[in-house]
């Protein structure tokens, strides 16, 4: 059986081998890396070798704070993080549910579509009339789910934007005033030509220089275009059990989400290619790439389970 001793260590090993993995993936991790050894001794000094729900709040309440401070959630936030990476170690650890805690402002994690939403929501938006409107919000969405493109880059493509030649949008002058090329596949470029197809023939007269345009024959309006996603989301029904509803930008975390995950299942180098993605997506850095990596609990996996097989030894 084992001692007061082993029992502590392990926690203290399983904290060292989680802060280890989450600094090695760009994360300063500066309240985590403070609170959580603090925690792992309020553990030990109960008798408790799991890490449960009440342990938590006890440990994150004591001694009772103001309640207009953010110490106590931002306690059960590095708690969470922890939870969950020791899940994998010890499977009857408890992993504190969201809202415990008062907290003044809390962040909100990615939504992340399954294939069957995104055609749940496609055919939705297939149902709009007239024909064009409906063919207008069926490609963005399309687009979106299949380029991550922010929503604003994709109202913004002109139709001189796009080489039909090579498969290539370019993004102008984006976010952080920067530009760049985006290559897509050939059905995305085949469902963009379609609908050129399709509004050309019903605007034969005026062709604004807008790739997608709206029912006046006007560039699309951000607000419109979220207003219309809500109503998509809300008649479809998705994310209902959400605390907030998903918005357009999900699809473009989902579109991040999807392919590291793709790339972990295949086995291929992620840490060579998340400079290539960074720059696919228009972040300004790679550390904005490696963020989905800890908001997305089975991404945390996949690269927990990578880094333990690269750091086995054979016995």
């Amino acid at each position: 059986m084992a001692d007061g001793g082993d029992r502590v260590n392990g926690l203290e090993e399983s904290l060292a081998d989680y802060l280890r993995l989450r600094r090695s993936l760009g994360h300063q991790l500066a309240d985590p890396g403070r609170l959580l050894p603090r925690f792992v001794a309020f553990l030990d000094s109960q008798g408790l070798s799991t890490l449960t729900v009440a342990a938590a709040v006890e440990w994150a309440t004591t001694p009772p704070t103001d309640p207009r401070s953010s110490v106590g959630s931002r306690r059960m936030t590095a708690v969470r993080g922890f939870a969950r990476y020791l899940v994998g170690v010890d499977p009857a650890t408890e992993v504190p549910p969201r809202g415990l805690l008062p907290q003044l402002t809390r962040w909100q994690g990615p939504f992340i579509f399954s294939p069957a939403d995104i055609n749940l929501i496609m055919n939705q938006a297939a149902g709009f009339t007239p024909p064009l409107r409906s063919a207008t919000y069926v490609t963005l969405i399309g687009l979106l789910a299949a380029t991550g493109l922010r929503i604003g880059e994709a109202i913004k493509l002109d139709r001189a934007d796009i080489d039909w030649s090579t498969g290539v949008l370019l993004i102008r002058e984006s976010k952080f005033g920067k530009s760049r090329l985006v290559p897509v596949t050939a059905t995305t470029l085949q469902a963009l030509a379609d609908y050129a197809d399709l509004r050309d023939q019903i605007q034969q007269r005026r062709r604004p220089p807008s790739f997608f345009v709206s029912r006046s024959r006007q560039r699309l309006c951000y607000a419109v275009v979220s207003q219309t996603f809500r109503r998509v989301i809300d008649d479809s029904g998705i994310g209902s059990d959400e605390p907030r509803r998903p918005r357009p930008h999900d699809l473009r975390h989902t579109f991040a989400v999807r392919t590291l995950l793709g790339w972990y299942r295949s086995s291929a180098d992620v840490q060579a290619k998340i400079p290539a993605l960074s720059t696919y997506l228009g972040h300004r850095e790679p550390g904005s790439t490696y963020w989905y990596l800890s908001a997305v609990p089975e991404l945390l996996a996949c690269a927990a389970t990578r880094r333990e097989a690269s750091t086995a030894v054979t016995p």
